[in-house]
């Protein structure tokens, strides 16, 4: 995400956005606004190592004036100014993640640029309320990092330039939407999947893993679904053509048993051919996506995102086909298929074990082949009579204009049944600040209608005041967790930040309460890079 300062280049758009922004603080209790990528209106260039640096929107000049406000009393029902405003597309991805506990595991470190915050934190199991219908519940919540007894922030040996001062708070804007209470419900799926037979698939790990995760799906997915495989190397070919499940399992199978790796990996063949499948085989009433199976190693043909996107741009503007990202192998091309997901109106996952891609085609099936919401962005509306920095931690390619809020023309999300959504904020109250902190909107499109929605959430000063050790919700302390890590291992950082030994017993010790066996790999993974560091 690109963090945005309050002068220069945005103010040409601060009236149209200030109106959005209005609109977003007049619904505050009934949903409005939504999303693109969150901009952190607090952000004044960064630091050296290129890590974001939080500023004052307002140039640190105070408050700004209420309109009209003479008698001195409290309003809040006014526009922001524009870098009060945050607004990003939702990102369901966990690719960076998953693919960063495996290389600590192996003995490696990321690249800087590989670690995406929202990706780690978005790993995680919530405690989010539930919506009833078919869009988005939204909540809001917070806690101050070591906060002590004088209110100033105790750092325990983390980096905290920028974060200088008192009254900063971790804001948490959480999304859920609504699992799938039974098999039955959702639609058929109408799937074509992209498979890669270069010869970088036959490392271990690879194509063998591939095939055995789709032939678990073929065994999970319905009589009434349908699946074509389309495979690549330095070329394309259709291996099976839009097929129903129903009589053919044992055809679907042979098919995927019968694939072995051959030479160059030319995604643009596969990508382009897939979504030609896709479309001819298209199903009315189905969920049509491509499932693209990779190592993302593009050597031959059309190696750029962009350009392999141009290829099937009518396909996912005209038909709405969405693509599903499956990464594999040690080495990986992160930035290739976060991508093409990204622009492809899809998401991104990774998986290097087989009880990794059980969990993906069969325990989440549901969320990965169905759709609750089309092009969902978020937006958060900072009230300055009490904020007086802030920055959202990640989200840096997911940015989205202010004032495109409403623009359902401007590319979203896409999010399935039973997902959660997190953007975790580093908030400065003002001195002596009390009330409205801000309020988060979500909007979306219906899949099928393609109708807008809204849905909104507010947070008060006294909601984001506790410890952030002593919170009642263990989620937000794990959610802290792992923006932490991410932050520490791309030179960034966050108020507060311990350093990885304290993270590591933190994330042992919220293990252990919660007897969740993914925290306990997250602390796992800390341990790891606290020992390549040296911490």
């Amino acid at each position: 995400m690109k963090f945005r300062t309050g002068t220069g280049s945005r103010r040409g758009r601060a009236v149209v956005a200030a109106v959005l922004a209005g609109g977003v603080l007049l619904t505050a209790g009934c949903g409005a606004g939504s999303d693109k990528q969150a901009t952190d209106s607090s952000y004044d260039g960064g630091r050296p190592d290129g890590a974001p640096v939080p500023v004052a929107p307002d140039g640190g000049k105070g408050a700004p004036s209420r309109e009209g406000d003479e008698s001195g009393e409290e309003k809040r029902d006014f526009a922001p100014p524009a870098d009060y405003l945050s607004t990003f597309a939702l990102d369901v991805d966990t690719a960076s993640y998953d693919y960063t506990r495996r290389l600590l595991k192996e003995g490696g470190m990321p690249a800087q640029r590989q670690v995406r915050p929202e990706e780690f934190i978005n790993s995680f199991r919530q405690d989010y309320p539930r919506p009833k219908g078919n869009g988005f519940s939204v909540a809001v919540d917070g806690a101050r990092p070591n906060a002590g007894a004088d209110g100033e922030i105790k750092a325990s040996g983390g980096d905290t330039a920028g974060y200088e001062g008192d009254n900063w708070s971790l804001v948490r804007v959480g999304l859920s939407t609504r699992p799938e209470d039974r098999e039955a419900d959702r639609p058929p799926a109408a799937l074509t999947f992209v498979i890669d037979i270069s010869g970088s698939m036959s490392e271990p790990g690879r194509l063998d893993l591939v095939k055995k995760s789709l032939g678990t799906l073929t065994d999970q997915l319905r009589d009434d679904d349908s699946v074509a495989v389309v495979t690549f190397s330095g070329e394309a070919e259709t291996r099976l053509p839009m097929t129903r499940l129903d009589g053919n399992r044992d055809r679907i199978h042979s098919v995927v048993d019968e694939l072995e790796p051959t030479d160059s990996t030319n995604v643009e063949a596969g990508v382009t051919t897939g979504y030609d499948e896709a479309v001819e085989g298209r199903r009315k009433g189905a969920t049509n996506r491509v499932v693209l199976l990779s190592d993302a190693l593009a050597n031959t043909g059309e190696t750029e995102a962009e350009a392999i996107l141009e290829r099937i741009e009518d396909a996912r503007r005209d038909h709405g086909i969405t693509l599903f990202g499956v990464g594999v192998g040690s080495d990986y091309g992160d930035d290739l298929m976060e991508r093409l997901a990204d622009k492809g109106d899809g998401h991104t996952t990774y998986v290097s074990t087989e009880e990794e891609a059980r969990k993906v085609f069969v325990d989440q099936l549901p969320r990965h082949i169905e759709l609750r919401a089309r092009d969902a962005k978020a937006q958060v509306a900072f009230d300055p009579q009490t904020v007086k920095q802030f920055r959202l931690i990640g989200y840096e390619n997911r940015e989205v204009a202010d004032e495109d809020f409403r623009n359902d023309r401007v590319d979203g999300g896409e999010v399935g049944p039973g997902h959660t959504v997190t953007a975790l904020y580093a908030v400065r109250l003002r001195d002596g600040a009390s009330g409205h902190v801000a309020t988060a909107t979500v909007r979306w499109l219906d899949p099928k209608t393609r109708a807008p929605h809204e849905e909104s959430g507010s947070v008060e000063t006294d909601s984001i005041d506790g410890s952030l050790w002593d919170a009642p919700s263990m989620r937000l302390q794990i959610t802290a967790v792992a923006a932490y890590f991410a932050e520490s291992l791309r030179g960034g950082s966050m108020p507060g930040a311990p350093g990885l030994a304290a993270l590591e017993d933190r994330a042992r010790a919220l293990a252990e309460e919660t007897e969740d066996d993914a925290v306990g790999e997250l602390a796992d993974a800390i341990g790891q890079a606290r020992r390549r560091s040296g911490d």
